[in-house]
């Protein structure tokens, strides 16, 4: 699983980038924006000084940290993992269970994405952006010397890394042609430099995984999450062969070549409403009907697929309501059975390339952060290769949440996660986090932020997936698509509703928190909600949905529309107008934060600034940071730390805390 796809707080908001740079404008539109002293990237304006007690409160919660498992070696005897030590995240290396973390990688931006050469374990490649600004080129690391070369052209935006299984051939796509379409480029691995273009056309394209012998290769074609399709290409002739239909939509969630190369795994929603693996036949392609599903008993989204070496069992993790469960599938047979693991979210798999008999998981739950295990697929038994720290915190004292579900319009039940506070004497006030994506979904992963709210504020929070929220079928997901989203505001107020129903939760000390899409839904609770909430925390959000859709980098822009509709058509902009928050300032009562990087290429700098001028116009006081080293969210350890105790101190200035029980002590 991309981190992208977990919940847009603070803590975790991860950038991905554009290919232009910031304008060399003055760095804020907005009066009376300051550099804050001791972080002169960051600006801020309104914030009052973080006081001395919360700051030492809330400081062993910033210092989490995540093992992210990036790759394995064919032997399976070293993981390489992305983790934070100083101010970033790094590469670096773990040759045992429990092992030291050596750091490979000493870069002042972070790194989320590497592989190990096949065949040579002494050579990595990796990807990485400046400032946030998700314009990422690739790098090649030789461990024996320990340099870094720029490999790729340093002007265009790079993604998808894809290595052979010969360790011959590296892919990735890139926008060099025109800055607004994604071609996929093949190089090989001894000299980089010398890519060549094998896809030339409209639109978004990504490798996905090249054959056995390195002579074919998949690459998808990407239009939304709810329509993409899957090509071979050959690489002797650049011959293209479309594999899914021609007619209709549908996902391609992921994809493998069989060990011979003569089929595909494909995971993919276009013939059910969840996500299911199936099997095409190249000989057979385009598919016009669909061929069996191999996970037809499971109703809920294949997440990812891992094929072993000796292709005998495909790995596959599986979103059940949020959470994880890990299944293993026989190749032979078609037997699905189910691995037991602890609950929580899986977010990598990897198989070592000449090992079959071992699996390399990250995992996270509720209360511990995203570590590496290993799996023995003999004895079904677990192996823990890192533990990250919470900053010496005890972790049972953190607190799980409990699934919940409650009725909107149009038949809508809206499923959310709910961690109520410990040792609360009556109602306790309520923080709702609204994720990112629209096609998102909010899990019961960690996350410093909601921990520290929960246990230390006793404030309850409220995670919600509502309808457009990925995980629960493609019908769901697309219940807010174009002007479709105006119906779909009806969720907040059945999240409001249901806050208010509650015997133990405070509706009139409510508070709302949300990052990118989950931006636009905090203005727009404050706009078409004004009397119900107290607080509003907007972290690098829409204001206006078609200034937003003109202003995002022209390599995204279709992908977009595909979601919210096309602001050039006028009925279509005429809702957008409608439900824009922008355009309703004069409704917004309660308090304001707003967070934003200079250098997001998603939702840029114009539309947090564009409400902070407009609520500020009418007499409003606004809280806004602007960190001018970041892009779609905080990267920087200090600038992501300054986020987060702001965020603190503005929730619990405007919501308050909950009263203790009699004798209570918060722990279990």
């Amino acid at each position: 699983m991309n981190l992208s796809t977990l919940p847009l707080l603070v803590s975790l908001l991860t950038a991905q980038a554009q290919p232009g740079k910031p304008a060399p404008a003055a760095h804020s539109t907005v009066a009376g924006v300051a550099p804050l002293s001791g972080l002169p990237n960051v600006l801020v304006s309104g914030i009052p000084a973080v006081p001395p007690e919360l700051e030492a409160r809330v400081r062993q919660y910033l210092e989490s940290r995540n093992a992210q498992l990036l790759d394995v070696s064919d032997d399976g005897r070293q993981a390489i993992i992305s983790t934070r030590f100083s101010e970033v995240s790094q590469i670096h290396l773990v040759e045992q269970p429990m092992g030291a973390r050596t750091q490979l990688t000493f870069t002042p931006e972070p790194i989320f994405e590497a592989r190990l050469l096949p065949g040579s374990p002494s050579t990595l490649f990796y990807m990485q952006d400046v400032g946030g600004g998700e314009f990422y080129q690739v790098f090649r690391l030789d461990r024996s010397t320990g340099r870094s070369e720029l490999i790729t052209d340093g002007k265009s935006r790079h993604e998808g890394l894809e290595l052979s299984h010969d360790g011959r051939w590296l892919a990735y796509g890139n926008t060099l042609r025109n800055g607004e379409d994604t071609d996929v480029y093949v190089a090989p691995t001894d000299n980089p430099r010398q890519a060549r273009r094998i896809t030339e056309a409209k639109g978004t394209w990504y490798p996905v995984d090249f054959s056995r012998d390195g002579s074919k290769l998949l690459v998808q074609q990407f239009r939304s999450v709810a329509d993409a399709d899957l090509h071979v290409v050959d690489l002797k002739t650049n011959e293209r062969r479309q594999l899914t239909p021609k007619e209709g939509l549908g996902s391609v969630v992921d994809a493998r070549f069989t060990p011979d190369g003569q089929g595909v795994y494909l995971i993919t929603d276009r013939y059910s409403d969840f996500a299911e693996l199936y099997r095409l036949e190249l000989a057979k392609a385009p598919y016009t009907a669909a061929p069996p599903s191999l996970t037809k008993s499971i109703r809920w989204n294949v997440e990812e697929l891992e094929l072993s070496p000796d292709g005998r069992q495909l790995a596959l993790p599986v979103n059940e309501d949020g959470s994880s469960r890990l299944y293993l599938l026989d190749t032979r047979t078609s037997a699905l059975s189910p691995v037991s693991l602890p609950q929580g979210v899986l977010t990598e798999l990897k198989f070592p390339g000449r090992r079959s008999d071992t699996l390399f998981l990250s995992m996270m739950t509720a209360r511990s952060p995203i570590d590496v295990w290993q799996l023995d697929l003999r004895t079904k038994k677990t192996t823990r290769w890192t533990r990250s720290e919470v900053g010496g915190l005890n972790t049972d004292t953190f607190v799980e949440p409990e699934l919940v579900r409650y009725p909107s319009t149009d038949g809508v039940q809206v499923p959310a996660f709910l961690y109520r506070p410990r040792g609360v004497s009556g109602k306790a006030p309520v923080v709702v986090i609204f994720h990112g994506g629209p096609e998102a979904q909010s899990q019961p992963i960690f996350s410093p932020l909601v921990q520290f709210v929960v246990t230390e504020l006793k404030m309850a929070v409220l995670l919600p997936n509502v309808r457009g929220s990925e995980g629960y079928g493609k019908a769901y997901r697309a219940m807010d698509d174009g002007v479709k989203r105006e119906q779909s505001l009806a969720d907040i107020g059945a999240t409001l509703d249901f806050i208010a129903a509650r015997k133990d939760l405070n509706a009139s000390r409510v508070g709302v928190y949300g990052g990118s899409y989950g931006g636009y839904m905090v203005l727009a609770t404050a706009v078409f909600y004004p009397e119900r909430i107290k607080a509003v925390v907007d972290a690098v959000g829409i204001s206006s949905l078609p200034t937003f859709l003109q202003s995002t980098q022209a390599y995204r822009r279709d992908l977009r529309r595909a979601e919210y509709g096309d602001e050039r058509d006028p009925q279509v902009r005429k809702v957008q107008e409608r439900i824009s928050p922008l355009n309703f300032v004069e409704r917004i009562r309660a308090a304001l934060l707003v967070l934003q990087g200079k250098n997001d290429p998603r939702v840029p700098q114009s539309e947090a600034e564009q409400i902070v001028k407009a609520v500020r116009a009418r007499g409003a006081d606004v809280w806004y940071m602007l960190a001018l080293d970041e892009g779609h969210g905080f990267q920087k350890k200090a600038n992501r730390d300054y986020a987060m105790m702001s965020t603190l101190m503005f929730l619990e200035k405007h919501l308050g805390s909950a009263p203790a029980a009699p004798g209570a002590s918060g722990a279990k």
